[in-house]
């Protein structure tokens, strides 16, 4: 990863279909078009591939995040849990809902944990967010249970792990309904793209409209279609639905290098003493888009980032220092910076979220480290980096 490793005459083609009958919108103008719908062709190839019913292509994952919950009724005043260790967006629709976003600790898996969802459920619980972070997976089937037996919405973040699955099934399909997310760096991208897929038909049609100021979407006149719900523009355009219609197509393909990059990488640091790797509840499904590990603590960790970037091995993450992904280092949201007055602000179910205290998930946190697998590698290169890598390691644990 990420998908602009590979841009190529596939993607081209595609961007010059469109360019070429100058329809740029998703919706309508059906004769100028001459037979090119690329959001559709995006949704349907991708709703197969995931394995499921429907998808709906959005702007962003952000988007698809909010999206979906709004389609799986999630707003004000509901509590919503979700891990310390994610991309902002997936608080951030939390919090665009009006609902309540309330951590729970992740385990080695890098993803919200059963225990940890259990310790963290309230009667005003509605749903859960597991985020499949780095590439793979979450105890889904575990969380799925929970969820079941609780009568919550499961709604899966795997907007960084299109492409990874648990015994067989994709990440995304479990839930409710599922988010991707499309962006420059992600295993494949639109430039700017989402999608929610789901299962259940009622969720389709209300994401679906709700993406498009509540349009119904019936008929080939979009003057006279009817608007089933209040809602908002997350409308992905024609010519980033183009681009991912190419790349989706070469998943396969960028799964294959990125497994086998992983692995040679994996296997030669797997001989160095002190050096843990990522739980994976199914290793055959991990999407390898990196390789996430564990030093002996904070300092080694700290000190381990320095001297493989040293070395030449970049692309590699101290996600406890990072400010982008893990909650501590969230000053925004922990002082509550914003443009107007959230709903939550006002609701006396409000965590102080200045004083969140998550020892189980820093003690995690502060050992690991992701190392970015790129498609791009030739096998020169990628054998310098193992023993560069090895090298580094080898001197400080």
């Amino acid at each position: 990863m990420p998908g602009f490793e590979i841009f190529g005459d596939e993607e081209r083609k595609q961007v010059n279909d469109v360019l070429e009958t100058g329809v740029l919108f998703r919706y309508g103008f059906d004769g100028a078009r001459k037979g090119h719908w690329k959001a559709k062709t995006f949704e349907a190839e991708l709703a197969r591939r995931v394995g499921v019913e429907y998808a709906h292509l959005c702007t962003s994952g952000t988007a698809a995040l909010s999206t979906a919950m709004a389609a799986c009724g999630v707003g004000a005043g509901d509590e919503v849990i979700v891990p310390p260790f994610t991309f902002v967006a997936t608080i951030e629709s939390v919090l665009m809902a009006g609902a309540v976003p309330v951590f729970a600790d992740i385990d080695e898996t890098l993803c919200l944990s059963p225990e940890g969802i259990a310790s963290a459920l309230t009667p005003a619980t509605k749903a859960v967010v597991p985020v499949h972070m780095c590439g793979a997976m979450a105890r889904i089937d575990e969380i799925k249970e929970i969820c079941d037996k609780k009568g919550l919405t499961l709604l899966e973040d795997a907007c960084q792990s299109l492409g990874a699955t648990y015994k067989g099934k994709a990440l995304g399909s479990f839930g409710k309904a599922g988010c991707f997310s499309f962006d420059p760096v992600k295993t494949i991208t639109c430039g700017e793209g989402g999608a929610m897929v789901t299962n259940d038909r009622h969720v389709y049609v209300a994401a679906d409209a709700y993406a498009d100021h509540g349009h119904d979407h019936l008929g080939s006149d979009r003057g006279a279609e009817d608007h089933l719900i209040i809602g908002t523009n997350h409308r992905i355009s024609e010519l980033n639905a183009a681009v991912g219609v190419a790349q989706l197509r070469k998943l396969d393909w960028i799964l294959d290098v990125q497994r086998r990059n992983k692995a040679a990488i994996k296997a030669a640091m797997a001989t160095i003493p002190g050096i843990d790797f990522r739980q994976l509840p199914d290793p055959d499904g991990d999407s390898a888009t990196f390789l996430s590990f564990f030093m002996p603590d904070l300092e080694t960790a700290r000190q381990a980032v320095k001297t493989l970037a040293a070395a030449g091995v970049d692309g590699c993450f101290h996600w406890y220092d990072n400010k982008w992904h893990y909650i501590r280092k969230w000053n925004h949201f922990q002082t509550m910076q914003v443009a107007a007055r959230l709903p939550v602000q006002t609701l006396s179910n409000c965590p102080d979220y200045g004083n969140i205290a998550m020892p189980g998930s820093d003690a995690i946190m502060q050992r690991a480290i992701s190392m970015q697998i790129k498609l791009g590698w030739t096998p020169k290169q990628l054998e310098q980096r193992i023993q560069a890598t090895v090298k580094a390691l080898k001197t400080i644990v």
